[in-house]
C-alpha cells in the first residue's frame, strides 16, 4: 500500500514523488510546444546499462497534460497537470493497484499546489481526506527528484528565463535545495545535490537524450508503449501443467546478511542432474528478466522451459534488491564484482543439494551477466562451463560511449552541427556519471577481455546480429580473447535480424522495443543453447 501523505520529517511516499514528477514535467513540456502542436503523445524509456527500468508517457493538449508513469516494481500513476496559459495551477494524481483493469477506481488521489512559501497536499484514500501544508522557500519549485525528465525540463524552463540557479522543493524529504545550470554547447547540465543530468534537446523543445551521474539514460521510444506493461498480476513462476520438470521456489542465503529468492526447475528423475544458473543484465531484475515495455517477454523462463524439457535443471533468481530478494540496502555501493559474489553463493548452495550433480554446473549470463559468468569461472575451476548471451568484450567506457552516441545519432530534428557538438560531450558525460556512481565507476574501467583470457572451461557465445546495445563484433573479440588464453573449447553462433533481447528485430534499436510484434526468444537461440548444454553437461 502506498500512502499519499507526509509522514515524520514531512516526507512524501515514493508514489507521490513519481507521480508529481510526471505531472510537473508535462506542464513544462506544454509551455514549450503546445501552441505549435496542440496534441502530442510522447513516451520516454528509462534505461540503465542495456536494460529498461520503465517508461514515462506525456499526452499534451492546449488546456492540460495527462500522463502515465510506469516504472518497474511500482503502481501505475495517472496524473493531470492543470494550467492557465503558461501558469501551472495544480497537479491531480491517481494511484492504481498493480494489475488493476481500466475503469477501476484509484486506491488514492492527491492534489498538490504551491503558493508563496507554502506547499499544500490535499489527499484522499479509502473514503477519507486530509490536507497538509509544507513550508518551503518563496519561489521554490516542487521537484520530484526520482524523475530525470522533471529535473531537466524544469532546468530548461529556468534557463529560458536567463537563470543560472533556482530553488526546488524536493518532494522526497521535503527539503528545499538549489539547482545550478551550466549550458555546454547543445547540452544543458543541471546539478543538484552533487548529481548531474546532461540533457540534449530536440527542435520541438522536448528532451532527446538525457544521461545522469546515476547511470540512468532517458530516450524517446518509437511505437506505442502499453501504459500498464509493467503492472500485471504477481508473476507465477510455477512449472506449466504439461512440464516434465518441477519448479521449487527457494531462498538462498548469501552469507552477507540477505537471501536471494529463486526458482529451481528440475527434471522429474531420481538421479542427480546437471544445472544451469541464469544471470541477468544490468539493473535489478526479477528471475525471468521480464521487460516492462515488452509484455510477454521472459528470456529466462523460456530458457528454463527449453532446458527442462531436455533434462537439464535451471536455477533463476531475483537479483539482489529485486523481486523477493533482499539486499536493497547494499545497492548504492554494489558493483559487478559484488553481484558475482551472489552467483558464487548460489553455486555453493546448489553443490550442497543431493539432487544436483555439483560437477555439472554451468552459468548462462545475459548482457552484464555475460561479464559476471567469466568472473566466477576464473575463480571456480570446478564450474563445468559458461554461456555468454550478448556479453561485452570492451571496457564499459567504450560500450557506454557507443550507446550514448547511438542515441545522439538518432536525435530527431538535430542538425549535423548539433550532433557534432553533442558527440564532443559524450566522454564528459561518461566521466561525470562514473564519478558519482560506484557501479558505473567499476563498469567503466573493467575490461572483460582480460578476464576472458583466463577462462579455461568450455564457452558458448550467442549474439544477435542487429544488437544495438552490445555490438556483434564484441562476440568475435571474446572468441579471440578466449583462444588467446589457450581455451580450445569455444563455440560462437550469431543470429540474423536478432536484437539484444534475442527476439526477431531487423533494426535492433532499443527505442523500437515497444513496437516489437514477436516477443519470444528465437527458437534457433534456445535450440543452440540446449544442444550445447546437453552435450557439455552430459
Amino acid at each position: 500500500m502506498f500512502f499519499l501523505v507526509f509522514r515524520r520529517g514531512r516526507r512524501l511516499s515514493i508514489a507521490v514523488l513519481a507521480a508529481a514528477i510526471a505531472a510537473l514535467i508535462s506542464g513544462l513540456f506544454v509551455g514549450r510546444v503546445a501552441h505549435a502542436q496542440p496534441l502530442r503523445t510522447t513516451t520516454f524509456l528509462y534505461l540503465r546499462g542495456a536494460d529498461t527500468l520503465g517508461t514515462e508517457t506525456l499526452h499534451v493538449t492546449d488546456t492540460s497534460t495527462v500522463g502515465v508513469l510506469a516504472m518497474r516494481g511500482q503502481p501505475r500513476i495517472e496524473w493531470t497537470q492543470m494550467r492557465r496559459g503558461e501558469t501551472l495551477t495544480g497537479v491531480t494524481l491517481r494511484v492504481f493497484g498493480t494489475g488493476s483493469a481500466a475503469g477501476t477506481a484509484p486506491m488514492q488521489t492527491a492534489t498538490i499546489t504551491v503558493t508563496g512559501d507554502t506547499a499544500t497536499a490535499d489527499i484522499g484514500a479509502g473514503g477519507r481526506s486530509m490536507s497538509q501544508k509544507i513550508p518551503t522557500k518563496a519561489g521554490a519549485l516542487p521537484l520530484v527528484n526520482a524523475s530525470v525528465l522533471h529535473e531537466v525540463l524544469l532546468g530548461r524552463m529556468m534557463k529560458s528565463k536567463g537563470l543560472r540557479s533556482f530553488d526546488v522543493l524536493l518532494t522526497s524529504g521535503g527539503q528545499t535545495m538549489t539547482a545550478t545550470l551550466a549550458p555546454r554547447g547543445d547540452t544543458l547540465v543541471i546539478e543538484l545535490a552533487g548529481i548531474e543530468a546532461h540533457a540534449v534537446w530536440s527542435a520541438d523543445g522536448a528532451p532527446s537524450v538525457v544521461t545522469t551521474s546515476q547511470n540512468i539514460r532517458v530516450v524517446r521510444a518509437t511505437g506505442d508503449v502499453p501504459p500498464s506493461a509493467s503492472l500485471g498480476p504477481k508473476i507465477n513462476y510455477d512449472a506449466p501443467a504439461d512440464a516434465p520438470y518441477t519448479a521449487e521456489h527457494v531462498r538462498i542465503p548469501s552469507g552477507r546478511g540477505y537471501d536471494l529468492a529463486a526458482t529451481l526447475t528440475r527434471p522429474i528423475r531420481s538421479a542427480p542432474v546437471a544445472v544451469v544458473v541464469t544471470i541477468s543484465g544490468s539493473g535489478q531484475q526479477e528471475r525471468d528478466e521480464h521487460l516492462s515495455i515488452v509484455p510477454g517477454y521472459a528470456l529466462f523462463r523460456e530458457i528454463a522451459d527449453t532446458l527442462g524439457r531436455r533434462g537439464v535443471a535451471v536455477l533463476r533468481f531475483d537479483d539482489r534488491g529485486a523481486g523477493e530478494s533482499g539486499g536493497s540496502e547494499t545497492l548504492m555501493r554494489a558493483t559487478t564484482a559484488d553481484f558475482a559474489d551472489d552467483v558464487r553463493s548460489i553455486v555453493a548452495w546448489l553443490r550442497a543439494r543431493p539432487d544436483i550433480d555439483g560437477s555439472r554446473i554451468a552459468l548462462a549470463g545475459h548482457s552484464e551477466g555475460g561479464i559476471i559468468a567469466p568472473m566466477v569461472a576464473v575463480t571456480d575451476r570446478k564450474l563445468k562451463a559458461i554461456a555468454l548471451l550478448a556479453g561485452t568484450a570492451y571496457t564499459g567506457r567504450r560500450v557506454l560511449e557507443y550507446q550514448i552516441g547511438e542515441q545522439v545519432s538518432a536525435a530527431p530534428a538535430a542538425s549535423a552541427a548539433q550532433r557534432d557538438s553533442m558527440f564532443k560531450q559524450v566522454p564528459f558525460m561518461v566521466d561525470s556519471m562514473a564519478r558519482a556512481n560506484a557501479w558505473l565507476r567499476y563498469f567503466v574501467g573493467y575490461d572483460p577481455s582480460k578476464t576472458a583470457r583466463a577462462v579455461k572451461q568450455p564457452v558458448l557465445i550467442l549474439q544477435g546480429e542487429t544488437d544495438r546495445q552490445v555490438t556483434p563484433d564484441q562476440a568475435d573479440a571474446l572468441v579471440a580473447a578466449l583462444k588467446a588464453g589457450g581455451n580450445t573449447s569455444v563455440v560462437m553462433k550469431k543470429f540474423p535480424a536478432t536484437n539484444h533481447l534475442f527476439v526477431p528485430d531487423a533494426s535492433g534499436a532499443p527505442s523500437g522495443y515497444a513496437a516489437l510484434t514477436d516477443v519470444h526468444v528465437r527458437k534457433e537461440v534456445l535450440g543452440a543453447l540446449a544442444e550445447w548444454a546437453v552435450a557439455t553437461l552430459k
